[in-house]
């Protein structure tokens, strides 16, 4: 009896420590921006920008579009090749502004028709605007609440960086 005694604490206090974790996680700031690159993903992609999240805050349906420019930089000594950007969700759209102002995309989730190929070329210690616009009435009434989207840019060696953007929806 007393050994089952000790597999339930020991059960419940694994469950306080994973929610307290998890509670940390989720605990962000509203309307601000944040840097929240991923060192092991910024070093394996060799891209990096200087915020990979960004926190609209509220915003309503009624007023449309929101968009958040990212800018991505190659810190290596080599070109890389960003094969595909991809979004997490259809309410999401991103583009690649390139240096001459012309402008790639757009870019969606896959399967959800045809996605382009980004097939940018980013030279050693060039950047690019990734722009990112979500769109709060996508998902119409069912839309309102938080929502969480990633844009995901995917190197020629399949290493990747995500850009995150965050709001509280509201009718």
């Amino acid at each position: 009896m007393e050994s089952k005694s000790t597999i339930i604490a020991f059960t419940v206090g694994i469950i306080f420590i994973g929610l307290f974790i998890w509670g940390g996680i989720g605990n962000r700031e509203t309307g601000t921006s944040t840097q929240r690159t991923s060192m092991s993903t910024a070093f394996a992609s060799g891209l990096t920008a200087s915020e990979t999240f960004y926190d609209f805050g509220t915003i309503s349906m009624k007023n449309g579009n929101v968009m958040k420019e990212f800018t991505v930089t190659n810190t290596t000594d080599q070109d890389i090749n960003v094969l595909t950007v991809l979004t997490s969700c259809m309410c999401t759209t991103a583009f690649v502004v390139e240096p001459s102002g012309s402008i790639k995309g757009p870019f969606r989730m896959p399967g959800m028709g045809y996605v382009p190929p980004a097939n940018e070329r980013i030279a050693s210690g060039e950047s690019r605007v990734i722009r990112v616009v979500y769109d709060p009435n996508a998902h119409g009434p069912a839309g309102v609440g938080k929502i969480n989207r990633t844009v995901t840019l995917t190197n020629a060696a399949g290493a990747v960086l995500e850009l995150e953007i965050q709001a509280l929806v509201t009718p």
